[in-house]
C-alpha cells in the first residue's frame, strides 16, 4: 500500500502545490482543511481516491488527531496574514503547529515539515513574526527531527502579493506602498513545494531552511517590475511609516467595531511593523542550495499569470504585434 501524508492547509496557496507534488510521488494525500467542500479541486491532482480533502480544525486536538490516523508524514501549511475571530496568530501559528507536532510524536510519525516564514523572531514586536517563532519552537520541542521552511514573500498564480497590487493598478493612477526600500527575495511557490516534498521523502536533513529566490529587490522595485509586466504606467508612492500606522489603525478599528464582519484586508498595524524589516535569507542560513534546488526567478514567471491585468488581457500581445505591422 502507498504511503500517506496529511497536509494541514493542503488547499491553500502553498499547500495545494505540496499536495500535487506528493501525489506525483505516488503518495496518498489527505488534505486537512476547515471547508473540505471548497477544496474539491485538489482531487484531480492524483488518480481516483488518491487525494482527498477532509475536515480539520487545527485549534482542536481531536480534530488534528483524527486526520493524522495512519499517516506516515505530516506537513503544516496553515497560516494567517490577518487575525479574524478565533483564528488569532497565537491560535493558528503558535499553538497549531505545536499541537500537530505533539500529536504526531505521540502517534510515532517519523517526518514532519512545517512552513514558517523568514523573519520569525520570538523577540519581535510583530505578533505575526513572534507567533511564527513560537510555532517553530513548539514543533522542535516535540519533533526535533522536523524540517522547517522559512520562505520569503511567495509568488505564483494564486499569490496575494503581485496579484493584489496588479489589481489595484488596473483602476488607480497611483500605487501606494509602505516600506518602499524594504528588501524582499521572492520565492516561487512550487520551489517551496519541492523543498517540502524533500522533507517528507527524507531527502532533507532536519532543521531550518530559509528560502529565497535568486533575485533580491526593494518593494518599490518589485512594484515597478510588476507594472512593466502588466504594461501600465502608474506612480508608485511610498507612504511614510507614521502615515501608514495611522491608516492601519483606522482599518483595524473598522474590523474591531464590526466584530470581524469586515476583515482588514488592506493594511494592519502588525503588517506595518513587518514592513520595516528586510525579508531576505540571512547570511549563512541553509537554503535551496542545501536542498539541491535551483530557485526560479520571479521575472520568468510573472508574465505567465499577470497578463490578465493588461489592458487587453490575453490579446495584448496580438494587438501590440498588429500595431507594428506595416500596411
Amino acid at each position: 500500500m502507498s504511503r500517506l501524508v496529511t497536509i494541514y492547509g493542503g488547499s491553500g496557496f502553498v499547500g495545494r502545490y505540496v499536495a500535487r507534488r506528493m501525489a506525483k510521488e505516488g503518495w496518498r494525500v489527505r488534505v486537512a482543511v476547515r471547508r473540505p467542500n471548497e477544496a474539491m479541486f485538489v482531487r484531480p491532482y492524483g488518480v481516483v481516491g488518491q487525494v482527498e480533502p477532509v475536515f480539520c480544525n487545527i485549534r482542536d486536538d481531536a480534530s488534528v488527531a483524527s486526520v493524522m490516523e495512519g499517516a506516515d508524514a505530516v506537513v503544516n501549511c496553515v497560516g494567517v496574514l490577518v487575525e479574524a475571530g478565533k483564528n488569532s496568530f497565537d491560535a493558528v501559528q503558535a499553538e497549531g503547529p505545536a499541537r500537530i507536532a505533539r500529536i504526531a510524536a505521540a502517534k510515532g510519525i517519523a517526518r514532519m515539515v512545517h512552513v514558517s516564514a523568514i523573519g520569525a523572531d520570538a523577540m519581535s514586536d510583530s505578533d505575526y513574526a513572534r507567533s511564527k517563532a513560537e510555532g517553530e519552537a513548539g514543533v522542535l520541542e516535540h519533533m526535533p527531527g522536523a524540517v522547517i521552511l522559512r520562505p520569503s514573500v511567495i509568488f505564483g498564480p494564486e499569490d496575494e502579493f503581485f496579484n493584489r497590487f496588479a489589481f489595484m493598478a488596473q483602476w488607480s493612477p497611483v500605487l501606494p506602498i509602505v516600506g518602499g526600500r524594504t528588501r524582499f527575495q521572492p520565492v516561487y511557490v512550487d520551489d517551496v513545494a519541492k523543498a517540502a516534498a524533500k522533507g517528507v521523502l527524507g531527502e532533507a536533513a532536519p532543521g531550518i531552511y530559509e528560502l529565497g529566490g535568486p533575485e533580491v529587490r526593494s518593494f518599490r522595485s518589485l512594484m515597478e517590475d510588476m507594472l512593466g509586466v502588466i504594461r501600465r504606467k502608474r506612480v508608485v508612492v511610498t507612504m511614510p511609516f507614521w502615515m501608514a500606522r495611522i491608516m492601519a489603525f483606522g482599518f483595524d478599528m473598522v474590523q474591531a467595531i464590526t466584530l470581524g464582519l469586515i476583515t482588514n484586508g488592506m493594511l494592519t498595524r502588525d503588517q506595518v511593523k513587518n514592513l520595516k524589516r528586510d525579508n531576505v535569507v540571512a547570511e549563512g542560513a541553509r537554503g535551496f542550495e542545501a536542498l539541491g534546488i535551483a530557485p526560479v526567478p520571479y521575472s520568468a514567471v510573472l508574465p505567465d499569470y499577470l497578463w490578465r491585468f493588461r489592458r487587453s488581457g490575453q490579446y495584448d500581445e496580438i494587438k501590440a504585434s498588429a500595431r507594428n505591422l506595416k500596411v
